[in-house]
């Protein structure tokens, strides 16, 4: 069986102090960087800038489309002008000159039809541009957001971690002055079980919070004082003192 001077095995309760303190600095950070306020802004984020990005697309399609409306009636009002001076000239057949007139009231027609799609397309075009402002303002109202808790919390990350460093600073120097058979001990139980060392006190293992059985107790009251014991429930090591019995 190990053994180390009941001493130092009192020191264990310090140092699993300082770990537990350490445990509970990485629960912190952990909590922090699953803060629910950032998965559900970057979600809400992700389906608004879906939207905009649709809103920009019917903009500029829109705006492809208003082209091609002005693009017909300019070429329509083209062919007026030429036709109208044509027929401003009076040359020609006076049939032909009839004719002319009657083309030029279809192209006027004609351009009437297409100004009034390209008004139709001119007015859903500025909808299209408004609800496109109005979804821009949605995505940058959230950025802001995400930007104001996302400080937030690298400022509290910032501090835990300075208190991280800290007091795995203390951590180190008071584990260089533990006997090192009983800290290796220590050490491998703390990784396989969670917890290295915890009181027995009146019967009750702090370690596992169960009060052990008349049969273990029996046992570890049997062991030497300098024998390292153990918590048959939680596996940790059993820190003992007369005045804890």
């Amino acid at each position: 069986m190990a053994k180390a001077a009941p001493a130092e095995q009192m020191k264990l309760l310090e140092l699993q102090a300082l770990d537990a303190k350490l445990k509970s600095l990485s629960n912190r950070r952990r909590s922090l960087e699953g803060d629910s306020r950032i998965t559900d802004l970057e979600a809400a984020l992700g389906v608004a800038n879906g939207e905009l990005g649709s809103a920009k697309v019917a903009v500029a399609d829109a705006e492809l489309e208003l082209k091609r409306a002005e693009a017909d009636v300019e070429q329509v009002a083209s062919r007026i002008a030429r036709d109208e001076a044509r027929l401003n000239s009076g040359t020609g057949l006076s049939k032909d000159l009839v004719a002319l007139q009657k083309d030029i009231a279809s192209l006027n027609k004609r351009r009437s039809d297409l100004e009034d799609v390209e008004l139709e397309v001119l007015e859903r075009l500025d909808a299209l541009r408004l609800r496109q402002a109005e979804q821009q303002q949605i995505v940058d109202d959230i950025q802001g957001s995400f930007a104001g808790i996302r400080a937030e919390i690298d400022e509290k990350l910032a501090e835990v971690a300075a208190e991280h460093t800290v007091v795995r600073g203390q951590r180190a120097e008071f584990a260089a002055g533990l006997d090192e058979g009983m800290l290796a001990i220590y050490e491998k139980t703390l990784a396989k079980r969670g917890v290295g060392a915890a009181r027995l006190f009146h019967g009750t293992s702090e370690g596992s919070g169960m009060q052990l059985s008349p049969g273990d107790l029996a046992e570890i009251k049997a062991a030497a004082e300098d024998d390292i014991v153990f918590c048959p429930d939680s596996g940790c090591i059993l820190v003992r003192s007369a005045e804890w019995a």
